[in-house]
Order: structure tokens, then C-alpha cells, then sequence
């Protein structure tokens, strides 16, 4: 739950903004011929494939020109061209081993490559030449966040801030480093002096995410609101909605998500926002119809068909296309143990509410599936006893109970399910023993909608942390 990556600038297009100054003064002292002094023009203007064919020309009458090499390196780092990039900027590097700015460019496309180990080192080749360099110590810092080594990244993003304490960017980094590590109140001392200079969303939304951590949610909620208003982008939008779905704030809740999901209708996990508010507030049939979409937009993500089962297991009426989507993920995934599940189950709670008699071979096969592919899940194993004692074979069903008991012994149902056999089979004894731990445990589950929080609380987070790591 943070900003850039959402949380970071994209540490590519940041460094070699940050080193544009210097690159450019490099340039200024040298006297470039006038084709040289066009392909800057061109890489200038943002035509980087003019100015790359321009500079590809030009080089193998100056093979040896730091500058030709270093440009070349820009454009084709420009144009996402990683291989060609560090090619002509480790050329730089060789032609002026001194210069911070060429050894920042080429940290920043190894980076972009996947090459963290050798970006490093030329982000602490680039600092061990200005020890005292806002750039050098922020780039590095930048470089250990995207990393995900905050601690490391701490105190350059601390010395950057002493050098230049007006930097909005280093500033906010720093504010989000804390927040990350821990800090809560300096992060929010930091944001809140920074908003004092410039008022953004993304330091509301950082604010909002202090707030939550620091259990205050009304607080947290407002400065998400705040975020959303200020820029309502599909993040900002999805971390209001997401606060007060948290915190059961069902009705508007709902209103952020219709509003998030009208303007961005491609986002999941906007309408999985949705139809969990839904599903919350009673809402069962929207709830389904909104989760349906979702499970359109990506039907390999598991996350939407745990939330269409609940809400669908309470409003069974859209069988067809609940049952279409569900085997849909179970053909995609067949070797996913929950989504045969689902699958079995969406197929046999369908067709006994159409009253058309539901094809129970299949959804023991199904469930058996279920069981085979994992068998640390208990539930396979519950839903199976069950369409045998359905059937009044008890001698089967016990079996898959007791199974299921081992692998979970807190199960109310289960405990009930086989005490009820073992009615049939006039075995009292046992039976008021399993009614016995089943009253003990029935209690324990009554507040299943702290259950149900789990789930959300589990979605949100995961969502939150996943927008975090995105570059």
C-alpha cells in the first residue's frame, strides 16, 4: 500500500532525468560537429529513433567520442532498447571512467534490465566520485528502494535531504522509507511539512496509509478521500473504497467502487471492491452480476472466484453464468485443487436451485479431484460426506468426515454432519459426542464475519502490496 512504483518513480526514466543536467554540461564543452548537434536536436525533441540513426552513422567516424557513445546510450535507453543502451553507455564508462553522470545512465539501464548487482556497483561508483552530490546519494537511495532495501536506502535519502532540503521528490521517498520501516511519526511529520510546500494527492494518499497503520481509521479514510478527490485515479480510488470496506462502511463503500469501476470498468479489483461491499450489505444478486464481470477481465485470478463463491453460495439465481465462469477456471487451472472445488460445488448448488437435478457423478468426481490434488483441504473432503449422507450412504460419508477432522478439527459442520450419521446408524454415543463439540465450536464461529474480514482484510493488502512492487 504505497506510492511509487506507484510508490517509485520508474527508476529509469528518474535517473536519466536527474542526470540530464549534468550530461547536458557535459555536452556544452564540447564542440560537436553540426551532425552530432542534430542528433541532439532530435534526442532533445524526443525523436530517439532519429536520433539513435543519426548517431549510428556518426560513430564509426568517431569511435573513440565519449559523447557520441553516451547519446547513443540515452536514445537507446529511451527507446527501451536495454542491450544497445548498456553496450554504447559501458563504452562511455570506459572513454571517461570519471564521470558520475555517464555511470549513472548506465546504472539506471542495468537496472532496467534486471542487472541489480551490476547497477549497484555503478550507483556506488557513481557516489564514491561525489560523495557530496544530491543526485549521487539520491539516486543510490532510489536504487535501494527499488530493491526493496529500505534500511539501506535510509540515510542517503537523509543526506540527499540535508544537501537539498527543498527536493519534493527525495523528500517524499523519505517520508515513504519511514513509513515502510516503521517510523510512523516521523513519515507523517515529514509529509505534513512537505504538503505545507506543495499540496499533492499522492502525499494525502501516503498520509492515509500512516493513519491506517497507526489504527485510526477515520483519519486514514479522510485523507484517502481527500487523495481520490484531489486525483481520482484508479489507485486513489481503490484505496478509499478499500478503507471503508475495511472498516465496514458498507453504503459508501459501495458509492467509491461504483464510481471507481464507471471510470475505470478494466480494473479487477475495483469490481471485486464491488461486489465484496455488495455481498456485505446483503446485496446478493448485484453482488454476483458485478463478480461475473470481474471474472471476465481475468480468468486465471483466484482472488475473484473466492469472492463470487460466497456471494454466490446466497444468491444462487445466476446458475448458468457462475457455473460457466467456474468451469472455465477449473479447465484453465486443472491443477488448482480449489478450483475444481468450486467448480464441483458451483455445479451442484446450480442445478438443485434450477430444480433440474444436478449431475451428482460429476461433482463427486469433481470434489475426489479436489482431494487428490491437495490433500491438506478439508473442505473437499466435508462437501464430499455431505452428497453421500444426501444420498443416506452414511458408511461412505463418515469416512470423508473423519478425514476432514484430522486435517481440521475446528469444523462445526463436520462435527454435526457426522454426529447426524451416526443418528442413522444408532450409534448415540458418538453422536452426542460430536453434537457436544459441535455447540462448543458453533459458539466460537458466530462471529464468522471477522472470518469474512480476514478475507477482505487479506484481499486488500495483498492488492495494496502488489501496486507497491509494480514498476
Amino acid at each position: 500500500m504505497s506510492k511509487k512504483p506507484r510508490m517509485w518513480p520508474k527508476i529509469l526514466c528518474v535517473l536519466l532525468a536527474c542526470t540530464s543536467l549534468a550530461y547536458a554540461q557535459d555536452r556544452r564543452d564540447q564542440k560537436p560537429d553540426r551532425q552530432f548537434q542534430s542528433a541532439e536536436a532530435q534526442y532533445d525533441a524526443g525523436r530517439f529513433a532519429e536520433a539513435a540513426a543519426q548517431l549510428e552513422v556518426l560513430l564509426p567516424l568517431s569511435p573513440n567520442s565519449f559523447e557520441v557513445h553516451e547519446l547513443l546510450g540515452e536514445a537507446y535507453a529511451s527507446l527501451t532498447q536495454d542491450d544497445k543502451a548498456i553496450e554504447h553507455l559501458e563504452a562511455a564508462v570506459r572513454l571517461k571512467p570519471d564521470s558520475a553522470a555517464a555511470r549513472t545512465n548506465l546504472a539506471a539501464s542495468l537496472s532496467h534490465a534486471g542487472k541489480t548487482e551490476l547497477a549497484e556497483r555503478q550507483f556506488r561508483k557513481a557516489l564514491e566520485l561525489e560523495p557530496q552530490s544530491f543526485l549521487a546519494n539520491h539516486n543510490m537511495g532510489e536504487f535501494y528502494v527499488q530493491s526493496g532495501k529500505i534500511v539501506d536506502a535510509l540515510p542517503l535519502l537523509e543526506r540527499a535531504q540535508d544537501i537539498d532540503p527543498a527536493s519534493y521528490d527525495n523528500g517524499y521517498d523519505l517520508a515513504m522509507a519511514d513509513f515502510l520501516t516503521g517510523r510512523l511519526s516521523d513519515a507523517r511529520a515529514r509529509a505534513r511539512d512537505l504538503m505545507k510546500r506543495k499540496d499533492t494527492a499522492e502525499l494525502h494518499d501516503l498520509l492515509g496509509q500512516i493513519e491506517e497503520k497507526d489504527g485510526k481509521p477515520i483519519e486514514a479514510a479522510n485523507q484517502f478521500q481527500t487523495a481520490a478527490h484531489m486525483d481520482p485515479s484508479e489507485e486513489n480510488l481503490f484505496d478509499w473504497g478499500s478503507e471503508l470496506l475495511l472498516h465496514r462502511a458498507y453504503e459508501p463503500a459501495i458509492e467509491v467502487f461504483k464510481e471507481a469501476a464507471r471510470r475505470y470498468p478494466s480494473s479487477q479489483r475495483l469490481l471485486i471492491g464491488l461486489g465484496m461491499a455488495l455481498d456485505w450489505r446483503g446485496r446478493y444478486d448485484e453482488a454476483v452480476e458485478v463478480l461475473l464481470k470481474a471474472a471476465d477481465l481475468d480468468p486465471s485470478d483466484a482472488r475473484c472466484y473466492l469472492f463470487l463463491s460466497k456471494a454466490y453460495d446466497n444468491s444462487p439465481h445466476q446458475a448458468e453464468g457462475a457455473i460457466e465462469r467456474f468451469k472455465r477456471y477449473a479447465e484453465l487451472q486443472p491443477s488448482n485443487a480449489m478450483a475444481q472445488y468450486y467448480y464441483a460445488m458451483s455445479l451442484w448448488k446450480g442445478r438443485r436451485t434450477e430444480d433440474a437435478g444436478a449431475d451428482l457423478q460429476a461433482v463427486e468426481s469433481l470434489l475426489k479431484k479436489s482431494i487428490t490434488l491437495d490433500r491438506t483441504l478439508a473442505e473437499p473432503l466435508v462437501q464430499l460426506g455431505n452428497l453421500y449422507a444426501d444420498q443416506h450412504e452414511y458408511e461412505k460419508s463418515i469416512p470423508e468426515y473423519t478425514r476432514a477432522l484430522e486435517i481440521d478439527a475446528n469444523l462445526p459442520d463436520a462435527h454435526y454432519r457426522l454426529g447426524t450419521d451416526y443418528v442413522h446408524l444408532g450409534q448415540k454415543d458418538k453422536a452426542q459426542a460430536e453434537f457436544a463439540v459441535y455447540q462448543r465450536l458453533r459458539a466460537q464461529h458466530l462471529a464468522e464475519a471477522d472470518k469474512e474480514a480476514k478475507d477482505v482484510q487479506q484481499f486488500v493488502y495483498s492488492e495494496k502490496a502488489s501496486a507497491s512492487a509494480r514498476p
